[in-house]
């Protein structure tokens, strides 16, 4: 059975097949959850899932799972910051941050001073432009992928994730404690979200 097959069956009461996609897929969300939220990770990862059930008749058609996934997960984290503002104020998440949010930063994961500087700068960057980022470098997903994920035009996505990396660049010029340190950064930065990618799973195991 694939994973919709899961999906559907666990739908109809199949608590076993909703095991093995919880199984399945379990540290893949923690991982988009984890440097977004922090202390808050765990309620929400279980929220995607029970959201994933209750919405799957939504998921489009020709669209993965993966991408269907990651777009639950997307929203349950835009509602949970929502729900944070006391004003209830209208957010524009392509200029908040997860900073702005008081999220506890997960920068004990990370085993280097690079990779610090990385998920520091990841979460003071806006949180769309922080999503695709990490969807790109951390799930290995496309343009097309990611713009499923969030809902726009390919050509958009394509268009946000260049942006994004730029602003990110910015950042860790800002927070870069040296030449040296800023150098290491930017000249290995795939390599450098290579590894956070690494640290993640095996803190998710």
């Amino acid at each position: 059975m694939d994973d919709v097959g899961y999906l559907r069956a666990w739908r109809a009461g199949d608590r076993q097949a909703g095991a093995a996609l919880f199984e399945r897929y379990y540290d893949l969300v923690t991982r988009f959850f984890r440097n977004k939220a922090g202390e808050d990770s765990v309620d929400l990862v279980q929220e995607t899932f029970l959201r994933m059930v209750r919405t799957q008749e939504r998921m489009r058609e020709g669209t993965t799972f993966r991408c269907y996934l990651f777009g639950v997960a997307r929203m349950v984290l835009l509602e949970h910051y929502r729900a944070k503002r006391l004003k209830r104020e209208r957010l524009d998440f392509m200029r908040v941050s997860a900073a702005d949010f008081n999220m506890t930063p997960t920068t004990a994961l990370a085993r280097a001073r690079e990779e610090q500087l990385l998920l520091e700068a990841l979460r003071s960057i806006p949180v769309e432009m922080q999503i695709v980022l990490e969807l790109y470098y951390w799930e290995n997903l496309s343009g097309r992928e990611i713009a499923e994920v969030v809902g726009i035009p390919e050509g958009t996505a394509r268009t946000r994730l260049r942006r994004a990396r730029l602003r990110l660049e910015d950042k860790i010029k800002r927070l870069a404690r040296s030449p040296v340190e800023l150098k290491s950064t930017m000249t290995r930065l795939d390599s450098w979200a290579e590894g956070l990618r690494a640290q993640l799973a095996k803190e998710d195991a």
